[in-house]
């Protein structure tokens, strides 16, 4: 049983879109409510939150839609195609309200274009298990975050290219996203049949039966077993551990931009360099980082990752103007960053019944997302009402708690397994 690369690539494609859109949201948006419309850092923080606020609802629900839809196109493609519609030509009228100075023709758009996106990112994200075989689901994913990841570096790569200062410069960039969305969805539809491809699918499982039969003995002994008492305290310490990185690490991605040009006099669209070496250096210390894992497990990856991502933080307190040093501390905040993202949820997972996988993908999302709703609003009061150099001394404080929490993690180790593939090695959680 082999993957289709060629066919997870272009199913890729609609995640490629996501990343890229996000990538421009992060970065792009809280400059508008800043500069043009001269909010205050808490009520930008508050605005920067409301897509985590949304996805809590809309991720599952539509998700859960999807799964009973069918259509000649198939189940998930539809809700793809309407999001990315809606989405694109919303997010046109983004940079006109900037513009005009229109904080409510901004805010009306921005919502329509955050509840788009909303409704198709789950769809998009099942596309991939929907044609892939379970056996083959770790390669797969490896492809798929590949793909994000490109998205995402496009994104920045246009920021730095395109941003210059002006309104008309934004328009740029959100017309640059747009067209890759456009060119995203529709490379998606050309390649990908769902229904053709999971009749194949059906005629490929019949042939294989014994392998079947060998993973459902495999869910039945599962289910006889239920969350041990120590394993159900490792499990809330590394929610934990998650609430608190992620309340860390969201902080800074959020502010970046502001904080790059209040503090260290950035021209505008020159932050994204040093996110695109923190992107760059992500990509390639996957591998490094499976081959550490596999030889000194999960937890201590993670714990790596975590001391790293707090000394990253930490350089970027004592950092008073820009310079080549804060690239290569942005390259380790990635690689840290990386050796946290690949391990948590499988940690989180392992701990968990094979029927209840999907469960617990929700909780890991939960506490994640939870944390991104609350953090750009308590950062962004402390930018607001005492200094932006608040900044990265607030991320140290949570990245050292939750390594704390995650100290008392005793589970959700599995035992290490040389891998097959070096692409296995890439695999996390979308």
């Amino acid at each position: 049983m082999k993957l289709n690369y060629k066919r997870t690539f272009f199913a890729g494609l609609a995640f490629l879109s996501i990343c890229a859109f996000w990538q421009m949201y992060d970065n792009i948006i809280p400059l508008m409510l800043k500069n043009t419309f001269g909010l205050g850092e808490t009520v930008s923080g508050f605005l920067m939150g409301v897509d985590n606020i949304l996805a809590l609802f809309l991720l599952p629900l539509f998700g859960a839609f999807s799964d009973k839809t069918s259509t000649r196109l198939g189940k998930r493609t539809p809700y793809i195609i309407v999001g990315t519609v809606v989405a694109v030509i919303s997010m046109t009228f983004i940079p006109i309200a900037n513009k005009q100075g229109n904080l409510t023709m901004f805010l009306v758009f921005l919502g329509i274009v955050l509840i788009a996106m909303g409704t198709y990112r789950s769809p998009a994200v099942a596309l991939m298990p929907d044609l892939t075989p379970k056996p083959l689901r770790s390669k797969a994913n490896a492809v798929i975050n590949l793909m994000g990841a490109i998205g995402g570096v496009y994104t920045l790569v246009m920021i730095i290219v395109l941003v210059k200062g002006d309104s008309n410069s934004y328009t740029k960039v959100f017309a640059s996203v747009s067209i890759l969305m456009i060119i995203a969805v529709i490379g998606l539809i050309k390649t990908i049949n769902e229904n053709k491809l999971a009749e194949e699918r059906g005629i490929e499982a019949e042939s294989n039966k014994e392998a079947q039969k060998q993973m459902i003995d495999e869910e039945i002994r599962e289910e006889s077993i239920g969350m041990p008492k120590e394993v159900r305290k490792s499990f809330l310490f590394i929610l934990a551990s998650i609430f608190l990185w992620f309340f860390a690490y969201n902080a800074v991605t959020t502010a970046y931009s502001r904080y790059a040009e209040v503090v260290w006099k950035l021209k505008p669209g020159g932050f994204a360099n040093a996110l695109i070496v923190a992107t760059v250096a992500a990509i390639f210390s996957y591998i490094p980082i499976g081959i550490i894992a596999s030889k000194f497990g999960r937890k201590k990856t993670i714990i790596g990752g975590i001391l790293m991502m707090t000394a990253s933080y930490l350089c970027g307190a004592l950092f008073t103007e820009y310079s080549f040093w804060v690239n290569v501390v942005f390259a380790f905040t990635g690689i840290g960053w990386a050796a946290i993202s690949v391990n948590s949820y499988p940690m989180v997972v392992e701990m968990c019944k094979g029927s209840d996988i999907g469960k617990y993908t929700g909780i890991y999302y939960m506490f994640s997302m939870t944390s991104q709703i609350i953090t750009p609003i308590v950062s962004g009061a402390l930018l607001e009402h005492v200094s932006y150099r608040t900044l990265f001394p607030y991320a140290v404080f949570f990245s050292i708690a939750s390594l704390c929490t995650m100290l008392f993690v005793r589970h959700g180790d599995s035992r290490p397994t040389k891998k097959t593939d070096v692409l296995e090695n890439f695999d996390t959680a979308d």
